[in-house]
């Protein structure tokens, strides 16, 4: 609007740009000095707490920063009246000693240094030590339990006593990343599946990884774990508002590490078990696809949807890859080798070996616990019969369900 308001003036008299260009200095002014609540809430402050952990963390943050302000202007006032009282201009005479010279140089050493050690143990040291045993109590009163497992460059989300378990991958459009669209409202915070959890319900998170170090962090909740691979860490939130709240890995974990959010929907407890439900139904419909005979076609279009979530990222679009770190599908010698042997076994180093149990050393990780039988037929082979590879043939999932 601004920028067809200026042509519109370009030819217009003197007086009316100088009206313009006064209007839009006000508009700058006021927008750099009375920023607006939304701006302020989280260029100047931290978002919304809406955990336990989240709200003392905010609380300690806040009589932390009054400490240290008051710290700060009582220093700097007492070295500022001793800089403007005794100077040289105004006849002050300098003190000619050395070394220490009665009680009073050592009150004004030890009294200080005593008022510091107060604030330090006391004002900040003890509500420290409170937040940081809550933060790592994560066993006490805890409803249920979220184990998440993250990896390049996605997160696996598993609910263990319900026996749901999928994968949470980022679902910006690719043409927004490379600029051919316009970006969306949670441009880099959106997926395809998010978490779904309780209001009211203490949840103990279970964390690890399976190839590099990720953090799974939602800033509204204040939490922010490492994901260790070899190692199953802890916290725990405990949601008090329904919404929708989102982070990201906040560890640089590789390529994509950009592009590995964090979405959770926070629902009333009737409304997440009835959710819980339909997982459990969807999970047993994908079992059931496992015993069924598809056709090539249909393979080809679920492999490519799996290939668009869980590959693409690696071996890009065009399947071309970025070697040496990530080679590539099309013209493989892998992907146009044999699928399996004559007896249906698995041939070491082959396609389908490679999908299930990936490439040690590598960032080829394992798909076997990941993905569904059918997920997994799918994608063999849809890459088997793309990126101008052309074998022509197929994997059942019924076969690779018989191979786990």
């Amino acid at each position: 609007m601004t920028s067809v308001t200026l042509h519109s003036l370009a030819g217009g008299s003197s007086q009316a740009s100088a009206r313009l260009r006064r209007s839009r200095s006000r508009a700058l002014a006021a927008g750099l000095l009375l920023p607006g609540a939304a701006a302020a809430e989280y260029k100047f402050n931290f978002p919304e707490p809406v955990t336990p952990i989240a709200r003392e963390t905010l609380h300690i943050h806040n009589e932390f920063m009054l400490i240290i302000t008051i710290l700060f202007v009582v220093v700097f006032a007492i070295m500022i009246y001793s800089m403007i009282r005794h100077r040289k201009s105004i006849g002050h005479a300098p003190a000619k000693f050395t070394g220490p010279r009665g009680a009073l140089q050592w009150f004004w050493a030890l009294i200080p240094f005593a008022i510091l050690l107060f604030i330090d143990f006391v004002l900040m040291g003890i509500p420290a030590v409170q937040a940081i045993v809550n933060m790592e109590d994560t066993q006490t009163r805890a409803d249920m339990v979220l184990k998440v497992t993250g990896m390049q460059w996605k997160w696996q989300y598993e609910y263990p006593e319900a026996g749901v378990k999928f994968i949470s991958t980022m679902s910006t459009p690719r043409e927004q990343i490379a600029n051919g669209e316009a970006k969306g409202e949670h441009y880099l915070l959106e997926v395809d599946r998010p978490v779904v959890l309780p209001v009211g319900k203490k949840v103990r998170i279970l964390l690890t990884s399976t190839d590099v170090i990720h953090t799974w962090w939602v800033p509204q909740f204040g939490v922010k774990r490492d994901a260790i691979p070899g190692f199953l860490r802890e916290t725990w939130v405990l949601i008090e508002k329904p919404g929708t709240y989102r982070g990201q890995c906040a560890e640089l974990c590789g390529k994509d590490h950009g592009f590995m959010p964090v979405v959770v929907h926070a629902v009333p407890e009737p409304e997440y078990l009835a959710w819980l439900e339909e997982q459990k139904l969807a999970a047993k419909t994908a079992a059931s696809g496992s015993d069924r005979t598809w056709s090539r076609d249909e393979l080809i279009a679920e492999g490519k949807v799996a290939y668009d979530k869980h590959c693409v990222a690696c071996h890009q679009a065009d399947g071309k890859g970025l070697p040496p770190a990530f080679p590539a599908l099309a013209g493989s010698k892998i992907v146009d080798g044999p699928l399996l042997d004559a007896n249906g076994k698995l041939i070491k180093d082959s396609h389908v070996d490679r999908v299930l149990n990936g490439k040690a050393n590598t960032a080829m990780q394992a798909f076997r616990n990941t993905l569904s039988d059918v997920e997994l037929a799918a994608v063999i082979t849809y890459e088997r019969n793309s990126f101008g590879n052309h074998r022509g043939d197929m994997i059942q999932p019924a076969q690779i369900k018989s191979l786990r």
